[in-house]
């Protein structure tokens, strides 16, 4: 059957009466649901801060390490007292679940608060807990979040391994808990389990800081020179603009139609007579980045702080312009 053929949601139908094809015409197509891992907070400062939310491989990798941790501790701490040989077989039992217990909740309780929502496994994985509110994890949110995965998987996984005599029937309502608590943070947009929900908290990936490399040192010079009369024009707001668009290197017909009139503006503004072929004119930029940079900074140190182009003007009448609005780029 060909496309002219397909009915659609806007076609009538036979049959159809007036008013309902008109509504049916009118009638817009709901927009796909998208789903995405970045999240607002909006701290009491009102300002927006993004973050991703962190994945579920990552949450269990965190817990897992975490898991290791603790349970590795009480099992050297175990070996020890075996080593010693004052217990029988019963009391170690009971030795080692009860330091597990007792290692496995301050640890995470204590963690989190003086490392900020961070346990040694969060860190290695490079996640970590926040408020929903905006504000800083307070003890109460962290303590109930722990409590509460401790009600969620702990104690009933030590039910299940450690109740002899409980009946299949116990063991499949406590494996059916388990599993259903561990659906939860994957049914939930935010990634959030009880825990969370109850606590008023999420976990998200720990952003971390990138320094961009230095365009003065990136590149040897290539080839165009600039002279004092050329570098005197612009100031430090027009450099900090360039910068910005040399950060990112043309990769589309539109990116390099924006590089070559981002360039001729630059040669018509400080009066640059030599031609520069449209091959060159990322060069061009680079080493203009650089003159002007190293021109401004050599000012600078002689107390002549350039703001942006307006500094001659200002210099002239006697006034700075400092509290001036930055001006377009030009």
């Amino acid at each position: 059957m060909s496309d002219a053929a397909t009915p659609t949601s806007a076609t009538p139908t036979p049959g159809m009466t007036p008013a309902k094809a008109s509504r049916r015409r009118a009638r817009k197509p709901r927009p796909p649901k998208v789903h995405t891992r970045r999240w607002s907070q909006i701290p009491p400062e009102g300002v927006p801060i993004g973050f991703n939310i962190a994945t579920l491989g990552s949450r269990f990798g965190a817990q897992f390490l975490d898991i290791l941790f603790t349970y590795g501790g009480a099992l050297l701490l175990l070996l020890a007292v075996i080593y010693a040989g004052h217990l029988t077989w019963l009391a170690l039992v009971a030795f080692y679940s009860l330091t597990i217990l007792f290692i496995r909740v301050p640890y995470y309780v204590l963690s989190e608060l003086i490392w900020n929502g961070r346990t040694l496994g969060k860190l290695i994985t490079g996640i970590r807990v926040i408020s929903l509110d905006g504000r800083r994890l307070t003890a109460h949110q962290i303590v109930a979040r722990n409590l509460m995965k401790e009600v969620e998987l702990f104690l009933p996984i030590a039910f299940i391994f450690g109740a002899a005599r409980s009946s299949w029937v116990e063991t499949v309502i406590t494996l059916l808990w388990c599993v259903a608590v561990l659906l939860v943070p994957c049914l939930n947009q935010r990634r959030q389990r009880l825990g969370d929900m109850l606590a008023d908290t999420i976990v998200v990936d720990t952003p971390r800081a990138v320094l961009l490399p230095d365009l003065s040192r990136v590149e040897t010079r290539r080839g165009y020179e600039f002279g004092p009369e050329h570098l005197d024009i612009y100031g430090r707001y027009e450099l900090q603009v360039l910068e910005q668009v040399l950060r990112d290197p043309p990769k589309s017909p539109e990116a390099h139609e924006k590089i070559s009139a981002v360039t001729q503006t630059i040669r018509r503004r400080i009066g640059y007579a030599e031609a520069v072929p449209a091959a060159r004119e990322w060069d061009f930029l680079m080493d203009f980045y650089r003159s002007q940079r190293e021109f401004l900074e050599s000012r600078h140190l002689f107390g002549d702080s350039r703001e942006n182009k307006f500094h001659a003007a200002g210099n002239a009448n006697g006034k700075t312009t400092e509290g001036r609005p930055p001006p377009t780029a030009q």
